[in-house]
């Protein structure tokens, strides 16, 4: 028998020296938990531009995806606790922890402190060489004794395709300087996982074994995705000194890229964050952002509103393009912004609202009846069935990118403006027709007051671009039918005896969507419509001080915590209005939404103070981001 039974031991002895709230875990006793799982905040990303990997506090990695982040995962108890693998590093003893990333960085650094002493273990996935053609898929861990002596305990077992393939490990022959390999190979996958000695396999499943750490030593764990020809990837040994390089260099690469942030900007640590997780969820190889690094997170515990979110929305990319060039970032908006145009190229009939990060159009949705789900909550997914959906208001928010990239003098190409002409068009043909709307409804569709008001918004901007560069163009159509759009909203949208706008045409429900209406151009902030309906959406959507998306029936079973997107928006708006008190009063609430790494999630249960949905999510950070520089803009008051 092992020394502790298995791999599965070690993960009950982790979750008993913890409460999973703080990160400061009880030297003296062990209180079981009731779930396994720990919280959804309890996770820290690590990304470098192709994969992601989520550790929890207890040092484990329970979500880890390659080659790519919408990849099929091999370290997956996330979904699945017993069955989903994972690789854990923390003391035999009682211990309490600290965590923190390293300065302007993805680099995560984890401090374990028992009785005997203490130590850090530093988490990263490795950046590829700039510049090399060689690209690496590799997880490192590096563990540095710091003070007495810590008796580790680590557990390595991967699960190929979700959980389903239990791989075959086996040992290689030693690399040199006492460093052990082993080859994971199970499918179409194979991992190589380079360590000092101190590992063993049991039962050709998984790796496990104890290691001293004295004042001083350091030992470290690489794990990486390697070609499963066999004898691929003997000639690519890891040591100790290659491990620290990786990390130094990664801390390097990443404190240099947040140089071209400005100040104010570059002081406040929650936009630096916010930055740093775009970055990360940025796909080097096309530019595409992934929408969160997760999937089926669900929105409410036990509930089946859990999605993926692991692909690139034309919206969310939209929004991300301008907040990432008013933070100076130009290079990653400009390769957002081609991505968007590449992906949406062609026939505005075929267009859809998300994308795979490399740009690939077919998302079929699936459901993995084999996996437990976060906490009991099914169904797992895995693709989006919302890429086939009629959302109206991607017109709007293409047309808004068009003019960002004329503003910033970027080349398009001569199919630009006549792929551009067709979604105007498009827009004519279709906005009198229902659709699912930016929330994406599964239910029945609808005539969304804010999709229309995008369709208003496409035709004012493209009506604007003909202008601006001379273009010969069915204006006077495009007028005719913005006017009418204009006419529906006033007489559909908006309820003259309340003085609001309503979320559907001829309903009285409110929607947190409208407060995007000044964004778009179609009323003025400060317009007395305008301070009604975003003091309506307070009244009817705030739940302790944070805004539910709306509050209508959407086709779905169960709840939903609040959507923290929305908070960011009401805070633009109300900064809009002048009413800047309130708009900080409101950012601040939103901002302790986050975890103590400042990343947040899609959504937040008020009462329980958890996060719920896919995490980190990119909408949220973005929305943080333009939050904050709306409120910090040269001139504010």
């Amino acid at each position: 028998m092992p020394a502790f039974g298995c791999a599965g031991a070690l993960a009950s002895m982790l979750l008993g020296n913890g409460d999973g709230n703080d990160g400061r875990h009880a030297l003296s006793q062990r209180t079981p938990a009731p779930s396994p799982y720990p919280d959804i905040g309890d996770y820290a990303l690590l990304g470098d531009g192709r994969n992601a990997a989520l550790v929890s506090r207890a040092g484990s990695i329970d979500w880890c995806c390659m080659p790519r982040l919408d990849a099929d995962s091999f370290f997956g108890r996330l979904l699945d606790w017993q069955h989903g693998g994972y690789c854990a590093i923390a003391p035999v003893l009682p211990w309490r922890a600290q965590r923190r990333y390293e300065p302007d960085s993805l680099v995560l650094t984890t401090r374990f402190e028992t009785a005997q002493g203490c130590v850090e273990v530093c988490d990263f996935l490795r950046l590829s060489e700039p510049g090399r053609r060689l690209i690496r898929h590799e997880l490192v861990r590096v563990v540095t004794g710091i003070e007495g002596c810590v008796e580790l305990e680590v557990a390595v077992e991967p699960r190929f395709e979700y959980g389903e393939t239990i791989p075959y490990i086996t040992p290689l022959a030693h690399a040199g300087h006492g460093i052990q390999r082993f080859r994971a190979t199970g499918s179409d996958t194979t991992l190589l996982v380079s360590a000092p000695h101190g590992l063993s396999v049991q039962a050709h499943r998984s790796l496990c074994g104890k290691i001293k750490m004295h004042a001083g030593r350091r030992w470290f764990l690489s794990i990486r995705l390697i070609e499963p020809e066999p004898g691929a990837a003997d000639t690519e040994a890891v040591d100790l000194d290659a491990a620290q390089r990786a990390l130094e260099r990664n801390r390097h690469r990443w404190r240099r890229w947040l140089q071209s942030i400005p100040p104010p900007y570059r002081d406040d640590a929650q936009t630096l964050r916010s930055a740093l997780v775009l970055k990360g969820l940025i796909y080097e190889d096309t530019g595409a952002m992934a929408g969160a690094a997760t999937t089926s997170l669900p929105e409410r515990m036990g509930g089946a509103r859990n999605w993926d979110y692991r692909f690139c929305w034309i919206r969310d990319s939209v929004y991300a393009v301008e907040a990432l060039h008013r933070l100076g970032l130009t290079d990653e908006a400009g390769r957002l912004r081609r991505f968007i145009t590449r992906a949406t190229a062609g026939s505005a009939e075929q267009m859809q609202i998300l994308y795979a990060v490399s740009g690939k159009r077919r998302l079929t949705e699936i459901e993995l009846e084999h996996l437990e789900g976060y906490r009991g909550s099914r169904p797992v997914r895995i693709g989006n069935a919302a890429a086939s959906q009629h959302q109206w208001d991607v017109y709007g928010e293409l047309l808004q990118l068009a003019w960002l990239t004329v503003q910033h003098q970027a080349d398009t190409g001569a199919d630009y403006w006549p792929f551009l002409e067709d979604v105007l068009n498009h827009v004519c043909d279709h906005w009198t027709e229902p659709d699912r709307g930016i929330w994406e409804m599964r239910g029945q569709a609808r005539h969304f007051v804010h999709s229309k008001a995008c369709c208003w918004s496409a035709l004012n901007v493209g009506i604007a671009l003909a202008q601006r560069l001379g273009k010969k163009a069915p204006v006077g159509r495009w007028r005719k039918h913005r006017t009418a759009i204009r006419r529906a909203i006033d007489e559909h949208g908006y309820d003259a005896r309340r003085g609001v706008f309503r979320q559907v045409f001829d309903q009285p429900q409110l929607d947190a969507a409208l407060l995007r209406l000044p964004k778009l151009g179609y009323i003025p902030y400060r317009s007395p419509a305008m301070l009604r309906t975003s003091d309506a959406i307070r009244d009817t959507l705030d739940h302790g001080g944070l805004l539910k998306r709306y509050d209508i029936a959407d086709g779905l079973e169960g709840g939903e915590g609040v959507f923290l997107p929305c908070t960011f928006w009401l805070v633009v708006c109300l900064a809009g209005q002048g009413r800047r008190a309130l708009a900080w009063d409101y950012y601040r609430r939103a901002v302790a939404c986050a975890n103590d790494l400042g990343l947040f999630a899609e959504q937040y249960d008020v009462e329980s103070g958890k996060m719920l949905g896919n995490f980190p999510q990119v909408l949220t950070h973005v929305s943080q981001i333009t939050a904050f520089l709306t409120l910090n803009e040269p001139g504010a008051r």
